[in-house]
């Protein structure tokens, strides 16, 4: 059970970004009072909890509705996980929430961002909805499920807790010790995105894993 926590709460910490979306909160509330900054970070985080929960316990008969064969979405999911991750080695994905938050800026009459662009698509984005979502398949009880949704609870208050301390840790740490860590996260992400797609042409050719010497 342990590993299983493990392994979501790397997963999703990966995923949804806490160090990567700290700055561009940072950016986009730039000017507003700390109330605000803290009750947009707090409201944001909730919104996404809500959006990523309904598909970790939904998610599976939206699958079967659609007749979409699990193995199908792993191998779907972890190439999807896998360009995110080439993203962030290569600061992509930086680049593009850099962009998609200048429009926000840009717009006057956006004063709220909790909804968008924080909550969708930065924290309960497709990578997020896919990863809760082939996580959730891991689970194989309660004890399981619980242990993912903790972690998934885990990731999103460590989240809220760097968008609302965003300034300051901008301030401590810079931009240089930002874009190292998520090149890091994203060479692990890499890794387990691999390993969904292995899992995936598994289940579907039915091939054992292999046995190591």
């Amino acid at each position: 059970m342990s590993q299983l926590f493990l392994s979501a709460f790397i997963t999703l910490f990966v995923v949804i970004d806490p160090p990567g979306c700290a700055p561009i909160y940072a950016g986009l509330t730039k000017g507003a009072d700390a109330v605000h900054r803290r009750a947009m970070a707090i409201r944001a985080c909730l919104i996404a909890a809500a959006i990523l929960l309904v598909f970790a316990l939904f998610g599976e008969q939206l699958l079967g509705a659609l007749h979409i064969d699990l193995d199908s979405f792993r191998i779907a999911g972890g190439l999807m996980l896998f360009w995110i991750a080439f993203e962030m080695v290569f600061e992509k994905r930086t680049q593009r929430r850099e962009e998609r938050a200048e429009k926000v800026a840009a717009t006057p009459e956006v004063e709220d961002v909790s909804v968008f662009p924080m909550a969708i698509p930065m924290l309960a984005g497709p990578g997020a909805i896919a990863a809760i979502m082939l996580l959730m398949n891991e689970a194989q009880d309660l004890n399981g499920t619980l242990m993912v949704l903790g972690a998934l609870a885990s990731v999103l208050l460590i989240t809220m807790a760097a968008l609302i301390a965003a300034g300051p840790l901008m301030r401590l740490f810079g931009d240089k010790v930002e874009a190292a860590v998520t090149r890091v996260l994203g060479v692990l992400l890499a890794a387990l995105a691999a390993q969904y797609v292995i899992d995936g042409l598994r289940g579907s050719f039915n091939l054992a894993p292999a046995i190591a010497a």
